[in-house]
């Protein structure tokens, strides 16, 4: 159903898009690939296999393979973050910042960094846990989990290297439209596509 979904949105979008959840092999890929995706988002299949990141990008490229990264920060150490997978329930004990190496090592084009401990709060991104893996990768990082707020989006691009920022709620139940944050963005002097 999800490569059907794929189909029917590569037909109606203009614009490039990503598909994640449960793709285990390099041939669950090519058929999502195929079916108008523009990437794919690995996660606990890519913890339990990291050679699938590496086979992944040899097949389609590192700008087609996302790696997602869910994270938690360790208690009483909050400089160190570790992986978690199955939907953010289950913790592997794989340091965060060493994993998003390897994923960019392997081949990964971008990184997805979830805060486990600030999503669904609206409090804001964790700004350090960004900070940490945008300072020790080379690819593009998106911030996920926290925002709640226009500020929010200004504070992260301003106070970490992230190339980009993810929000859910806030568009989902309507209390902010894309072109209300770019437009906030850009008079911050903010640059956005």
């Amino acid at each position: 159903t999800t490569v059907e979904l794929a189909s029917h949105a590569s037909a109606e979008l203009h614009l490039p898009y990503c598909v994640g959840g449960g793709f285990r092999s390099v041939a669950d890929i090519r058929k999502m690939i195929a079916a108008g995706a523009d990437k794919v988002s690995v996660n606990s299949a890519a913890v339990a296999n990291p050679q699938l990141i590496t086979d992944a990008a040899r097949a389609f490229g590192t700008q087609a393979i996302l790696c997602a990264i869910d994270a938690k920060a360790v208690p009483g150490n909050p400089n160190k973050w570790e992986v978690y997978v199955a939907g953010g329930r289950k913790n592997t004990h794989i340091d965060a910042i060493e994993w998003a190496r390897e994923a960019a090592r392997r081949g990964a084009g971008e990184i997805l960094l979830t805060s486990m401990d600030a999503d669904g709060t609206k409090a804001g991104f964790d700004l350090e846990m960004t900070r940490a893996v945008t300072q020790a990768v080379s690819i593009p990082v998106i911030a996920s989990g926290g925002c709640g707020s226009l500020e929010h989006f200004a504070q992260v691009f301003a106070e970490t290297d992230c190339d980009a920022a993810l929000a859910a709620s806030l568009f989902h139940f309507g209390e902010l439209t894309v072109p209300q944050v770019k437009e906030y963005l850009r008079k911050r002097k903010i640059p956005v596509r």
